[in-house]
């Protein structure tokens, strides 16, 4: 869908790359994939792949610096964020961005997940317990859970969510239960409590959630209720 927005496939930019699920799809259909991270640590779990080189970019870098090391002004078809431009300093991203993309034809892409429907009888537990470790939530992490409504986002509509209207997205995923509790411990609200010695996933938690899912063996095929963003600089 977004490679058929951009006229050239040669360079795309992977930003807050993690261990690098996004920037996979994309070298599907781009010859060069830069895949970046603030985390040293992060990258070490990065999966290889012969079109997608992994780089460290540590926040003491320039903005002329990253731009060389991506590839120059002007020379980035596709910029991606997959789950993360809400812990971003906007404003530096978004010059980063402005000054990267081919004009015209370059675009940015964001998107995220605000929730996970399993089922009728699991989903009011899973709001239950996303209601209870909300108080430990970064606020940061709002722009998330409003499903990138109001996430500032500079750039001209190409069709594909504005400002203030994302495009919402059913994103369905075959899930196991120890995914899906592994999903859960990587939340940023249960490992900040946890880190305040309260503890959401206790064994009782668990079991709950097991049953509800229907046994921990089960895999489900789960819908991740995603919100995007696409947009092109403003000529």
């Amino acid at each position: 869908m977004l490679a058929a927005l951009t006229p050239h496939h040669t360079l795309a930019w992977d930003v807050r790359t993690g261990n690098g699920q996004a920037a996979l799809g994309v070298a599907e259909q781009y010859e060069q994939v830069i895949a970046t991270d603030v985390s040293e640590g992060q990258l070490q779990h990065a999966m290889p792949h012969p079109k997608v080189r992994y780089m460290h970019t540590p926040l003491s870098m320039s903005d002329d610096e990253v731009v060389n090391m991506i590839g120059g002004e002007n020379s980035v078809d596709l910029v991606t964020v997959a789950t993360a431009i809400h812990w971003f300093d906007l404003p530096r991203f978004y010059s980063l961005v402005t000054r990267l993309l081919r004009k015209p034809g370059g675009v940015i892409a964001v998107w995220t997940y605000s929730q996970i429907i399993v089922s009728p009888t699991f989903d009011p537990l899973l709001e239950t317990f996303s209601g209870m470790t909300s108080p430990y939530r970064n606020p940061i992490v709002q722009y998330a859970f409003d499903g990138y409504r109001t996430l500032p986002f500079p750039f001209e509509s190409v069709g594909l969510g504005s400002e203030g209207n994302p495009l919402p997205l059913d994103m369905p995923k075959e899930m196991s239960f120890d995914v899906f509790l592994e999903l859960l411990r990587s939340s940023s609200a249960v490992a900040m409590a946890k880190e305040q010695g309260v503890d959401f996933l206790s064994e009782e938690m668990i079991k709950e959630f097991e049953t509800a899912w229907g046994g921990s063996k089960l895999v489900r095929s789960v819908i991740y209720k995603a919100f995007m963003l696409v947009g092109k600089v403003k000529l």
